[in-house]
């Protein structure tokens, strides 16, 4: 009586792989349920370049008298993704990792009056000009104006002020 080899390892490599299956399963769960405390490390960086700092001075000193001003912006912030009719979840995701580079908000109610956008030569890359083009969209059904400043008009603080002005009140 001659037993192959095979057929006598079969069960148990069966129950093997079935133990190892369910461990790991097992693993995932408690991982899942009970999640270990990661510790990761961090460090400041600066949160404007060096254009950005100048236009957020130059803004300041333009309107900081009648508007708050605020960097970097996402648009989550100022932007309320749940209306009705529509997926919140959707909706969120398309707007929750884009952002703009400053936003001038009414002192006293904070709600959002312009969205202003330092166009730096980034903004001539295609793919920075659609997402633009989708912000721009956004933020127009959401009725708050957005300008565009191109980096050398900061040259000109009349100029930047009459765009603002002109933004502010639909003069564009």
């Amino acid at each position: 009586m001659s037993i192959d080899l095979f057929e006598f390892i079969k069960p148990f490599l069966f129950w093997g792989i079935f133990i190892i299956v369910l461990f790991a399963i097992l693993g995932v769960l408690v991982d899942w349920k009970f999640p270990k405390r990661r510790e990761y490390q961090y460090k400041k960086k600066i949160i404007m370049t060096a254009s950005e700092q100048e236009c957020f001075k130059i803004l300041l000193a333009l309107v900081g008298a009648r508007y708050d001003v605020f960097p970097q912006i996402h648009l989550a912030t100022i932007l309320d993704h749940k209306v009705l009719g529509q997926n919140w979840f959707g909706a969120f995701r398309h707007i929750d990792e884009k952002s703009v580079d400053f936003v001038l908000c009414d002192k006293i109610s904070f709600l959002p009056q312009l969205a202003i956008e330092l166009d730096d030569k980034s903004h001539e890359r295609p793919d920075r000009q659609e997402r633009d083009v989708v912000v721009n969209h956004i933020l127009n059904g959401a009725e708050i104006p957005i300008l565009h400043i191109k980096t050398p008009e900061l040259q000109d603080l009349e100029s930047v002020r009459t765009k603002i002005q002109n933004a502010l009140t639909g003069n564009n």
